[in-house]
């Protein structure tokens, strides 16, 4: 049983945290999120650039440039789409097995 007037004070029952620390932890993660989806999508930008402009011609340059740039735009499908399926696949394992073991795997 908990002593009076403990929940009075600030603290959250569960961990014994004070709200405080809570809500600068919560704050933490919230901005390293956004900042990892930010640098994320900043890469998913900038390959789809040179999808457009450079990768049909550096890497299929025996191919039509139309053809070439439809190639570059398909290999950043494939990024786009495995990426989610790929985090599924890894993320449920990473839950069973440990994530910084998949990680590493990784």
């Amino acid at each position: 049983m908990m002593p009076p007037g403990i929940v009075g004070l600030g603290m959250t029952a569960a961990t014994g945290v004070s709200a405080a620390t809570e809500r600068s932890t919560t704050a933490h993660v919230v901005w390293a999120s956004a900042l990892g989806t930010a640098i994320e999508w900043y890469d998913f930008l900038i390959y789809g650039t040179a999808a457009a402009l450079v990768l049909n011609k550096l890497f299929f340059p025996g191919f039509d440039p139309f053809v070439g740039t439809l190639a570059a735009f398909s290999t950043y499908a494939v990024g786009f789409v495995a990426r989610p399926i790929g985090g599924a696949i890894i993320g449920h394992y990473g839950d069973r097995l440990g994530r910084k073991k998949m990680l590493v795997a990784t």
